[in-house]
């Protein structure tokens, strides 16, 4: 255990990184936090600051989970406790502690994670999401229902680790509770879509 919580140090500290809020300061000279959604991640970058911004905000916080799952890999843990570093670095982009504790909303730190352990459940993840997007236009939906398909894979992928069934069930509660106000407005039919009409 004690080797243990470093790992979980680290990739909470990794996570922290703050993409959205540092890039939107250093190139754009605001803060992304105070414009469009509010939220400090790709998609609100995308809509506020344009394409370039939000497909290097979205590259990074990826790499930001996929890299703390190489760490833990190369550092000989197991997949459950790799799952668990994984999961730190979310909580870290969550709640970055290099920017008020006022992160984003989890989603592409979640898929570097998936990456890491499975590239395959990651493409399963990208199908349903680019499929879900562009039949309805919600990104968060897209998202949302991504994220799911790889806990329903998990249940195949990992039948015989219920632990890593917990994880994957872990990662998704997540990801439900920071976009519950996106869950919201989908309910009441006023989400915002993209592209915007």
């Amino acid at each position: 255990m004690s080797e243990f919580v470093p790992f979980l140090v680290l990739a909470y500290l990794i996570g922290s990184i703050p993409t959205a809020y540092w890039y939107g300061k250093a190139v754009h000279k605001v803060d992304i936090r105070e414009m469009g959604s509010g939220n400090s991640g790709a998609t609100n970058s995308l809509r506020v600051l344009g394409k370039k911004a939000g497909i290097i905000v979205l590259l990074i916080d990826i790499f930001k989970g996929l890299v703390v799952v190489w760490i833990a890999r190369f550092a000989g843990f197991s997949l459950e406790d790799q799952f668990i570093i994984g999961i730190a670095a979310v909580i870290g982009h969550l709640l970055p502690v290099f920017a008020q504790f006022k992160g984003g909303k989890g989603i592409a730190t979640s898929f570097g994670i998936i990456v890491g352990i499975n590239p395959y459940g990651a493409i399963i993840c990208v199908l349903v999401f680019v499929i879900i997007v562009k039949l309805s236009k919600y990104v968060s939906l897209g998202s949302l229902l991504g994220a799911f398909s790889f806990l329903i894979f998990s249940f195949f992928a990992y039948k015989d680790s219920s632990f890593i069934q917990l994880c994957c069930f872990l990662l998704f509660a997540i990801l439900c509770f920071t976009h519950r106000q996106n869950i919201k407005r989908l309910a009441n039919g006023v989400e915002n879509k993209y592209p915007p009409k």
